[in-house]
């Protein structure tokens, strides 16, 4: 395996499509990129923007330009000897609708289908009604009202010869079981030569085989006349009238799912959701059969040559992600000699996985690492000022006039989660569990109600995603995180449940199943306990953190994002160094990003955001003006909800980490663009916080008032004050925001690992939650600029462009491809730094053989940069007498990369000599 040596994710759609992306090859290219990182390619959901709502996993999606688009791609691509990694989606397919064969045929069927145990599906659940039937909560009423609206109607497809049950753009097939019922509705003289298929089917002992075949049969001759006798039978069941409606039900009421309103979902649901989604639906893809399906296509890609690595989607859904992840890691190696010959070596893998402060992915899935959402956390938080912690804490609880801790809002959080989003997944644990101790004398007596109590707080204090306890048991680390929750559920327990808890850590990995010996129900009752278990804590976990409290809790924005800890501040840069040191060691090829299609806001700005952790008291002192300049606003706000102060100050944060960096207060034109903008991520914002607002129960006037409140402040003469102050205080984060910004590129593209850019992030991204971050990117102005021939320190003083970024990781990257192994697999050795600006630096070397890198970049400058500059830059003065050590082992002279000529480093190198131009200086020494 040859990992990529730099990727570049693209989000494709209808409206940006395999072609769109061949004229960009060159650029990438020539920008330093290896791979395009594909979104998903597998045929989604019409109209998708995502790809992540697959509906059929043996073809492309044609909305794309499908396979023969895809071969024009790769052909770009190979021409300039890069290659394309694919985002995969294993764990879930899109459901309802009228599009997932595999999801029809089980409606179809029900337990006869051959899928039938593709989706993880219950098929004997606790409310016996749904024994054998799917749940279908796709209805947008309750089915009783939706009955007798007519919106639930018998149709007939006269192209397939087939009825099935419509609902807007629902489609709900009808058993060919039950095609008797419907054709002998109609009238017997129409009926004629079609009588004698109706046995077979009313027959239940018929098999399955040759009911298809009379349907097959019956088909044609209702092809053949026409429409007339299935028009004719529909009748019969038309609900505008009272016979018809009760002849509608009857017939659905044999059908192998049974209708719902969608609000039922979170209580009735017997199969296992994506999150809290109903339309995506999970797949058994632990199952050979299923693994089967669902990359038979993307092991044909690989074996043409036409993929050359993976990422795997929310690998944490899976039952068993480390099995998972061996097996697929097997079969790519098992094909590599198919592949076709000059095709680059492939078979990098990914996985997303969010990791915990000091949680480590198992080297035993044999990954290549993680998509980089750890990487993205500790380089944000070495770049924030973690002495501002208290204060941060005061600012914001006094703005808001909310003392709670953030570990508080977690816990309500996670019980609001679990409550209202995941009842039914809750429920399917709890009677798993439930099933563990009936099958043992001892515990029998264990009620279902003591065990969803205990297991309810054990959900609520995890730390983690999940662990990953197996036939084998736990793993140290699982035994340490599920310890930490067993302690937390136990203080919040009464005492009379402790018992209860002290089993559910025997049954939940403490004994591992296999230990039962001989007795395979007891282990595989277990086993399935587990799985239930592990795949209710990933979610709850997503929703409650980055779904929930991260749109609650904002004692500074540039903290909450995917795959950071709101609690934890800043790290040190000894810190940064550890972790750093550690990925090189284990996954040395993991992804490192800054930015991605799920980020919470662009990666500048949360550098802009991340200097008011170095100026605390001017940022309670700007936030106060702004809440009083926002009153009379407020007033303003007649008969409407007041916005909470909570959202207000998160809103002013948003307003000062997007602000354009061109633009003044006074532009309106420009303004009323941002105001969309910022309106899109407000809505989401409020729903996401589950507070005044929520999805399912929108509150349209608190929604309306907060709205009204963010165009008073930024199109409306009466809010210019509030907007003066905010166009202010983002004019005075920006240079430094800016600095912190090159630090961030410098370090991503100079530690182990494969650095990640995400699409258009080449200039400054400023971007908001999705789907504004997803907006189409101006490649022909970044083209042009790097056809540009400056250096980055001459297009520092133009550093409001953008196009200072662009060419330092043209720059950086330049230096990756010309030495592959240095980045690759050359040592990271952290560097000190001495004297009285040390903690505004971070330094470290790679060394391979005789290659040497040596890279210093700044941090934390706000008290050092020059105002009066305006410039990301520090003057040199203002490092005074603080140096570079430097071990012998790097001593000599060095290459200035992207320009600057030779420099020596010495064993005290002044700082103020290493960084003349540039904020960040990567020397080179080679033989």
């Amino acid at each position: 395996m040859t990992p990529p040596r730099a990727t570049v994710r693209l989000q494709f759609h209808r409206d940006f499509p395999l072609d769109a992306a061949i004229p960009l090859v060159d650029y990438f290219a020539d920008l330093g990129i290896s791979h395009i990182y594909s979104s998903p390619l597998l045929t989604s959901r019409p109209g998708s923007r995502h790809g992540y709502d697959t509906v059929d996993h043996g073809t492309l999606d044609p909305e794309l330009g499908g396979e023969a688009a895809l071969r024009r791609l790769v052909a770009a691509l190979r021409a300039r000897d890069m290659g394309l990694i694919l985002d995969i989606v294993p764990n879930h397919m899109g459901v309802g609708g009228a599009d997932n064969g595999i999801w029809l045929d089980v409606l179809e069927w029900g337990p006869e289908s051959a899928y039938r145990d593709f989706f993880d599906i219950d098929w004997t659940p606790a409310d016996t009604r749904l024994t054998g039937k799917v749940m279908a909560p796709f209805l947008d009423r309750s089915y009783g009202e939706a009955l007798t609206a007519g919106a639930i109607r018998l149709a007939y497809d006269a192209a397939r010869g087939a009825f099935h049950f419509r609902h807007h753009d629902h489609v709900f097939p009808l058993c060919p079981r039950h095609y008797g019922d419907v054709l002998g509705a109609a009238d017997p003289e129409l009926v004629g030569e079609l009588a004698g298929g109706f046995g077979p089917l009313e027959n239940p002992a018929t098999p399955k085989a040759e009911i298809q075949a009379e349907k097959d049969r019956l088909a044609l001759m209702l092809t053949r006349e026409g429409e007339r006798l299935a028009v004719a039978a529909l009748a019969a069941f038309d609900p505008r009238d009272e016979a018809g409606r009760a002849r509608l039900h009857g017939l659905l009421e044999k059908q192998n799912y049974r209708l719902a309103w969608w609000r039922t979902a979170n209580d009735d649901l017997n199969w296992r959701r994506f999150f809290d989604i109903t339309g995506l639906a999970g797949v058994k893809v632990e199952r050979g059969d299923a693994f089967e399906i669902v990359h038979a296509l993307v092991f044909q890609l690989y074996c043409d040559g036409l993929i050359d690595g993976l990422r795997i989607d929310h690998v944490d859904g899976i039952a068993d992600p480390g099995a998972y992840c061996r097996r697929l890691k097997r079969r790519l190696e098992a094909l590599e000699a198919r592949r076709p010959e000059g095709t680059p070596p492939g078979g990098y893998v990914v996985v997303e996985k969010i990791l915990h402060t000091g949680e480590a992915m198992p080297a035993a899935w044999q990954m290549d690492g993680t998509t980089g959402y750890d990487f993205m956390d500790e380089v944000s938080a070495v770049l924030h000022d973690g002495t501002a912690d208290e204060a941060l804490d005061k600012v914001w609880g006094q703005a808001t006039q909310d003392a709670s801790t953030y570990s508080a809002q977690m816990e309500a959080a996670r019980r609001q989660i679990l409550r209202d989003g995941f009842g039914t997944e809750m429920q399917t644990a709890t009677r798993a569990l439930h099933e563990v101790a009936q099958q043992d004398l001892d515990t029998r007596d264990i009620t279902f109600a003591a065990i969803r109590r205990a297991l309810s707080e054990l959900v609520v204090a995890f730390p983690v995603y999940r662990t990953y306890a197996d036939a084998s048991g736990r793993s140290a680390q699982d035994w340490t995180y599920f310890s930490q929750a067993l302690a937390q559920a136990r203080r919040r327990l009464a005492p009379i449940d402790h018992p209860v808890l002290d089993l559910l850590d025997r049954w939940l990995g403490g004994e591992a199943p296999r230990a039962l010996g001989g007795d395979m129900e007891q282990a595989g009752t277990r086993a399935y306990a587990i799985a239930k278990f592990q795949q209710l804590t990933a979610p709850i976990a997503a929703k409650a953190v980055e779904d929930t409290v991260f749109y609650r809790y904002g004692r500074l924005l540039s903290r909450n994002e995917v795959g950071s800890d709101p609690a934890m501040l800043a790290l040190p840069a000894r810190g940064f160094h550890e972790l750093t040191a550690a990925r090189g060691a284990t996954f040395p090829a993991a992804m490192l990003a800054t930015a991605t299609h799920d980020h919470k806001r662009g990666e500048d700005s949360r550098m802009r955001l991340a200097v008011l952790s170095e100026i605390p008291q001017e940022w309670s002192n700007v936030l106060a003006e702004l809440i009083a300049a926002a009153a009379p606003l407020r007033e303003a706000l007649v008969d409407m909800p007041q916005p909470s102060l909570a959202d207000e100050v998160m809103l002013y944060q948003s307003l000062i980490g997007a602000w354009p960096l061109d633009l003044g207060p006074a532009d309106i034109a420009r303004l009323e663009g941002l105001q969309e903008r910022m309106s899109s991520w407000q809505l989401k914002a409020l729903r996401e916080a589950k507070r005044e607002t929520n999805w399912v129960f929108p509150d349209a006037d608190y929604e309306a008032a907060c709205d009204a409140l963010l165009r008073l402040i930024l199109t409306d003469a009466r809010g210019r004050p509030a907007r003066e102050r905010i166009a202010a205080l983002a004019a005075r984060l920006a240079p430094v925001g800016a600095l912190n910004s090159l630090t961030q590129v410098t370090l991503k593209y100079t530690v182990p690992g494969v650095p990640d850019l995400y699409q258009g992030t080449e200039f400054w991204d400023f971007s908001l939650v999705d789907p504004d971050n997803r907006r189409p990117v101006d490649y022909r102005t970044r083209q042009a600029a790097l056809a540009g021939g400056d250096g980055p320190a001459a297009l520092l003083p133009q550093w409001r462009d953008g196009r200072v970024k662009q060419r330092l990781i043209a720059v950086l990257l330049k230096a990756r491809a010309t030495h592959p192994d240095l980045f690759a697999h050359g040592e990271y050795l952290p560097l000190e730094v001495s004297g009285p600006c040390a903690n505004q630096a971070i330094a470290f070397a790679r060394r391979h053989g005789d290659l040497r890198l040596v890279v210093i970049a700044s941090r934390l400058c706000a008290s050092l940069l020059d105002p009066a500059e305006g410039l990301p830059l520090v003057a040199a003065r203002q490092w005074q007498d603080t140096r570079l050590v430097v071990p012998p082992g790097l001593l000599g002279r060095y290459d200035t990369l992207g320009g600057g000529g030779t420099l020596d480093l010495m064993e005290g190198t002044p700082i103020s000599a290493l960084l003349p131009h540039l904020p960040v200086a990567v020397l080179l020494m080679s033989p």
